[in-house]
């Protein structure tokens, strides 16, 4: 894992800090060991069961995916993932069209999803609370793909705009 990364136990341990919570509270909450806590804080469990990560984040307004990403579980398009950010910008021509209509077609799809699992979560009463989770889970998964793809349609989109420039230089 790249030096750039702040390690997921100190995430965890700021983020806890800030919500002036102590260990041991929030492993009450979060329904974690205190030892398994301590662990991931100290960096002695350097790759947290993804369950943890889920149950911690709820617990100190950090998103899962993020926790995902610092422990090396997950993909993020940031500063901190060079190898997206290469990859998309390296893209030319008719891969860079490509790559936006899919992208933008995945963003439109997942926004739908979202949209669907908001109006049930509002407008139904008889979801249960292991069916509200899953679907508050989804709603939080997929608005983080939501915020990767729109990143990427970035990268894309300027892409797009250098090539257009190298192009009116070769003329």
């Amino acid at each position: 894992m790249s030096n750039d990364i702040e390690p997921v136990g100190k995430m965890i341990a700021e983020a806890r800090e800030k919500k002036g919570l102590s260990k041991r509270e929030l492993s009450r909450i979060a329904g974690i060991s205190d030892t398994e806590l301590a662990r991931i804080e100290s960096g002695e469990r350097e790759i947290p069961n993804p369950k943890t990560l889920r149950k911690i984040s709820q617990c100190i307004d950090v998103n899962y995916n993020d926790l995902m990403y610092a422990a090396g579980l997950g993909i993020q398009v940031t500063p901190l993932n060079p190898f997206l950010k290469d990859y998309y910008a390296g893209l030319r021509g008719k891969q860079i069209d490509d790559a936006l209509v899919n992208t933008m077609g995945s963003v439109e799809n997942w926004q739908t999803l979202v949209d669907s699992f908001k109006h049930k979560l509002e407008n139904e009463k008889d979801i249960s609370e292991q069916e509200k989770e899953v679907m508050l889970q989804t709603i939080e998964d997929t608005e983080y793909q939501i915020n990767t793809a729109n990143e990427i349609i970035k990268l894309l989109n300027s892409a797009k705009m250098n090539e257009r420039r190298e192009n009116d230089k070769g003329k």
